[in-house]
C-alpha cells in the first residue's frame, strides 16, 4: 500500500494511503487548514494551469531533441482548445495535483483499443500528457497521479497503461519504473536531408 503523499477533496492527509484517499477517510491536520497537495478531477478551471506546466514542459522537450519536439508557434493556443475537450471527455481521465493555488502536476489518460495483430487482455489506457510542476516531484506527486490513474481505468476495464516518457527525462522514467511499468518500445529519430 502506498503511501498517497498528497490529501484528496475531503482534507485527507499527507501519508494516507491511496485507498485511504478514495474511501474519503481523513485525519489530523488537513481538517485545521493544511494547505498541502490535493489530487482532484481536473476542471475547466484547471485548463490554464496545465496548458502552462505543458508549455514549460514542451520546452524542455524541445532542447533534449531539437525536431522531434520542437514547439508550434502557437502551442498553447491550440493546447487550450484540445485540454477542454478532454476534460469534458467521460472517456477521458483528467486529474491534477494542487498546493494551494500552484498546480504541482497533472495527468490525462485516454482508453483506446489494441492493433488488431495484438491481445492485451483487453483495452489500453494511454497517458501522453502528463507532468510535475517540478522534476523532484516525480516520486510524489508523480506518482500519486499514476496510481489514482491507474486504479481508475482499472474499474473501466483497462487492461494496462501505456505512459509516453522522452529518453531524456530521467526523473519521470524512474518514477515510472519505480511504479512497476517497463520499456516496450523506443522511438529512434533522425533527420532526413539530401
Amino acid at each position: 500500500m502506498a503511501a498517497a503523499g498528497i490529501r484528496g477533496g475531503g482534507g485527507t492527509v499527507v501519508g494516507m494511503s491511496v485507498e485511504d484517499v478514495r474511501a474519503g477517510r481523513t485525519t489530523g491536520s488537513a481538517d485545521a487548514g493544511d494547505a498541502g497537495p490535493v489530487l482532484t478531477e481536473a476542471t475547466l478551471d484547471d485548463v490554464a494551469d496545465i496548458a502552462a506546466l505543458a508549455a514549460v514542459r514542451r520546452e524542455a522537450y524541445e532542447a533534449a531533441q531539437p525536431q522531434f519536439w520542437r514547439r508550434a508557434s502557437d502551442a498553447v493556443d491550440k493546447h487550450v482548445p484540445w485540454l477542454r475537450t478532454q476534460v469534458e471527455d467521460p472517456d477521458v481521465v483528467a486529474l491534477v495535483v494542487r498546493s494551494a493555488e500552484s498546480l504541482d502536476g497533472f495527468v490525462f489518460a485516454s482508453v483506446v483499443g489494441a492493433p488488431p495483430v495484438y491481445d492485451p487482455g483487453g483495452p489500453t489506457g494511454v497517458v501522453d500528457d502528463f507532468a510535475v510542476a517540478d522534476p523532484s516531484l516525480w516520486p510524489t506527486v508523480g506518482r500519486d497521479l499514476l496510481a489514482e490513474v491507474k486504479q481508475r481505468l482499472l474499474a473501466r476495464g483497462v487492461a494496462q497503461v501505456v505512459v509516453v516518457c522522452g529518453h531524456h527525462d530521467e526523473a519521470k522514467r524512474t518514477a515510472l519504473l519505480t511504479a512497476g511499468l517497463t520499456v516496450a518500445s523506443e522511438w529512434l529519430v533522425g533527420p532526413l536531408t539530401e
